[in-house]
């Protein structure tokens, strides 16, 4: 039983540069991947898709987070995440021959994401708890929709453990700007991930 994630590209028949959108995407997997180490590699798909998978749903949360903030503002992507039993049916193939409740469930919550009523939603979880994931979810991408360019980089490297000073020095700003972008907003969202993290996993009663 694990968390599967399917991701899509926002718009992707608007963008001006297909290819050079494709090499950001796995770009971004990659450092994903490096960061949270995932049960299943995240990896492009089929056209404007890709997956991965993860052992807890905290790391799912927080990989479709991150995908998010290595590609915006120019890309965005949207992400649904399922919980459930997933099969395996070449392993190896690239991306993986798979199926099962998992996956499926991934799926609704990346169709949850169609249409107009769900324009602005980025995330959607299906699986045990959904209805505190989902809450924390849309708070969550509707606060990081509100961050300016630099706003998004300093979350991004709040979010991979980096120092207010270490961010600081990477940004060419002073100690100050960075505290200010904290007090803003990146402080709590950073909070509020670990704090999720932080709580049992909804399979343990799963």
């Amino acid at each position: 039983m694990i968390y599967a994630v399917i991701g899509d590209l926002v718009g992707s028949r608007r963008l001006a540069d297909r290819a050079e959108a494709q090499r950001a995407v796995g770009a971004a997997l990659t450092r994903v991947n490096d960061r949270i180490a995932p049960a299943q590699p995240f990896e492009a798909t089929v056209g404007d898709e890709f997956q991965g998978a993860t052992e807890t749903l905290a790391d799912a949360v927080l990989a479709s987070l991150l995908v998010r903030l290595h590609l915006l503002p120019a890309i965005d992507v949207r992400c649904g995440i399922g919980y459930g039993e997933v099969v395996v049916h070449d392993a190896t193939r690239r991306p993986l021959l798979q199926d099962g409740p998992g996956w499926w469930a991934a799926r609704d919550a990346l169709d949850a994401l169609g249409g107009s009523r769900a324009a602005g939603r980025r995330t959607w979880y299906v699986g045990p708890d959904a209805g505190r994931a989902t809450a924390f979810l849309l708070t969550r991408d509707a606060l990081v929709d509100r961050l300016n360019e630099r706003g998004l980089r300093v979350l991004r490297g709040a979010l991979e453990g980096r120092t207010q000073r270490e961010i600081a020095e990477a940004e060419g700003v002073s100690a100050s700007a960075i505290s200010q972008q904290f007090a803003r907003g990146v402080g709590a969202l950073r909070d509020a991930h670990r704090r999720f993290g932080a709580d049992p996993d909804p399979s343990d009663g799963a």
